[in-house]
């Protein structure tokens, strides 16, 4: 018998493909109702949308036999999307609920758009429902410190789906005062809140934090990669217990959440098809192997997209989840595929490395990263903000003894051809970031290592 409720979501999604009694589904069941509703989809696009039409116009028509039959069809890319939204639409754009726009670098064209009719909303008001089940309680008060003054933005529709849970939400928006939002937390009686990591972490360290010790029972961290670190610090500040959530505005806004075990990610794979492939040979790769996501909508008719390739590195986990469920489990995030950097003889590491090295360093708020190079040595700069900067020399030592203890970083630097900078930054940085993602800013010119 499993010590662990399984994830809510095993139910839900057994529901959403008609199977009920005990057991529910098997991954045979999943499978079979992913390729009905992939073949329902690619009909869908290829009827309906210009792009796909062009796209899948050398591709034969008939329905896939198996889900591995999907590998033959070409990836969306992110550039597809910005160089020409509208051609994605499956429907007159009157249909049209919600359009997200979101600025993208290294991409042509303008910003990426995404596009969602009021039925693409629900799917998302509807996994936000069933997945903070594992959170809260009915009765019991969320403060959400994620946009959500526009209808259909992700606060608003997380708003709606804890209401389904009789759970009372309370749209905030972004942290940009920390003690504001404590005394909003305090205020509003709240037991969860759900918000992105750094911005979180600065209100756990703020001289005010204290005062949600006991009172915060659970916090959803998202829109950010969520280091280990950060978790645990906010258990240790709050005595709570810390989630993980991933996803992406392509993905619906809502993607993957962490259950009871709280050791990877389950995947509404009722709404999404999930592949982890090799960047270099884009063929699939095992679980436990380290790849990027690949995602297929199965579910959206708005703006529906096959093989879309997130840039994001992860790897399903071998291991059945502790809470028992036959959904797969999605290990930590590394970062970017084009986030990671080469350094020394093409040593490589990513920006979920160094965050587990400088946050678990303790009294780090946030932190940026950039290199460049001079007279062929790359150098690593880290811009760090610090709780107590009286304290910095001492934390400066424990920085620079994580991050050279990364392999990568530190045998580069051995090789005499790296060099590491820590410098201060404005501690109301972790606030002054607004929704984006950390990334590593390479400022080097194309570099040839012998």
């Amino acid at each position: 018998m499993n010590a662990l409720p399984v994830t809510p979501l095993e139910a839900w999604t057994c529901r959403k493909i008609g199977r009920v009694g005990d057991p529910c589904m098997n991954r045979r069941d999943l499978a079979r109702y992913q390729l009905d509703a992939l073949n329902r989809t690619l009909a869908h696009v290829r009827r309906n949308s210009p792009h796909y039409r062009r796209r899948f116009s050398g591709f034969s028509p008939e329905p896939l036999k198996s889900l591995s039959d999907l590998a033959v069809l070409p990836f969306t890319s992110a550039e597809d999307v910005c160089r020409d939204p509208l051609s994605f639409l499956c429907v007159s754009q009157d249909r049209i609920a919600r359009v997200v726009t979101l600025e993208t670098s290294g991409t042509t064209g303008g910003p990426k758009r995404l596009f969602f009719t009021e039925e693409d909303l629900e799917l998302t008001v509807d996994f936000f429902h069933h997945g903070m089940s594992i959170l809260v309680d009915p009765g019991q008060r969320v403060l959400i410190l994620l946009p959500g003054n526009l209808p259909g933005s992700v606060g608003a529709l997380l708003d709606k789906g804890l209401a389904r849970l009789s759970v009372q939400g309370i749209v905030h928006g972004p942290v940009q005062d920390p003690q504001a939002a404590i005394h909003a937390a305090v205020e509003a009686q709240a037991d969860c809140l759900v918000g992105i990591p750094v911005q979180v972490l600065a209100m756990a360290c703020h001289e005010q934090g204290g005062a949600l010790a006991g009172q915060i029972k659970s916090v959803l961290l998202s829109t950010d990669y969520v280091p280990d670190a950060i978790a645990a610090r906010l258990h240790r500040a709050w005595g709570c217990r810390v989630f993980k959530h991933y996803g992406m505005t392509e993905m619906g806004l809502g993607g993957a959440v962490e259950c009871a075990a709280r050791s990877g990610c389950h995947f509404r794979e009722a709404d999404l098809l999930v592949e982890i492939i090799d960047p270099g040979t884009l063929q699939p790769v095992p679980d436990g192997t380290v790849g990027e996501i690949v995602v297929s909508t199965l579910t959206r008719e708005g703006m529906p997209l096959i093989r879309y390739r997130t840039g994001d590195m992860s790897a399903f986990m071998v291991d059945p989840c502790r809470c028992g469920t036959v959904l797969k489990t999605l290990g930590t995030v590394r970062g970017r595929l084009d986030g990671s950097i080469k350094v020394g003889h093409r040593k490589r590491f990513y920006i979920s490395d160094l965050d587990e090295a400088i946050f678990g360093a303790g009294d780090v708020l946030d932190y940026h990263v950039g290199i460049d190079a001079a007279d062929s040595i790359d150098r690593l700069t880290l811009w760090i903000a610090v709780v107590n900067p009286v304290r910095f020399a001492e934390t400066e030592y424990r920085i620079r003894s994580a991050v050279l203890a990364l392999p990568a970083i530190g045998t580069a630097v051995a090789d005499g051809r790296l060099t590491v900078f820590i410098r201060t930054a404005d501690r109301r940085m972790a606030v002054s970031t607004g929704t984006g993602k950390r990334r590593i800013r390479d400022l080097r010119e194309r570099q040839v290592y012998p």
